[in-house]
């Protein structure tokens, strides 16, 4: 199977996309402050400081992301609750981040976000979950090849022909045109 293989290297990439923000953030930050440069009359020292900052925050953010992979990776299982949250707002940075990076940096930067992005969607879509067989979790009626409307196969409490079982009062099942 392709699902625990695809869930260490989307925690690779994602790791080392920590690393990579964090470093680019902190190098913009690092030459605003030796430049000494302003945008609009702003302080460059609160230009560097927030740039440094960003980076932290948001390699912190993509090396969390990378630990939500990891556990996928290693347990075997579908991520559930807080972190399959993070795996979905993972996605959801990489395919906005892509948007906007076709136009700024190019094509190549948004063929490697597409691809980042398919493989979070991949870790998150391969794992079934528990008790969804075919998609009709707490549906009552007959399961394909058990008989239904249609098949000659009545269930209990549905006449041939009509569309559903009667309903609890006794009285005739409403057909619908």
């Amino acid at each position: 199977m392709v699902r625990r293989p695809v869930a260490w290297i989307v925690a690779v990439v994602l790791v080392l996309e920590a690393f990579g923000i964090g470093l680019l953030n902190w190098f913009l930050g690092t030459v605003v402050d030796r430049q000494n440069m302003s945008l609009a009359g702003l302080d460059p020292d609160a230009m560097s400081a927030s740039s440094k900052a960003g980076g932290i925050v948001f390699g912190l953010y993509f090396a969390l992301c990378g630990v939500a992979a990891l556990l996928v990776a290693v347990r075997g299982r579908a991520p559930s609750g807080f972190w399959r949250i993070v795996l979905i707002s993972a996605a959801v940075v990489h395919a906005v981040l892509a948007a906007f990076t076709v136009g700024l940096v190019g094509w190549g930067a948004f063929a490697f976000l597409m691809v980042v992005f398919g493989l979070i969607l991949l870790t998150l879509m391969t794992y079934d979950r528990p008790g969804a067989t075919d998609g009709r979790q707490g549906q009552a009626g007959p399961r394909p090849g058990e008989g239904g409307p249609g098949d000659g196969k009545s269930a209990p409490g549905e006449a041939a022909g009509q569309g559903g079982p009667a309903p609890e009062s006794g009285g005739p099942a409403p057909v619908t045109p």
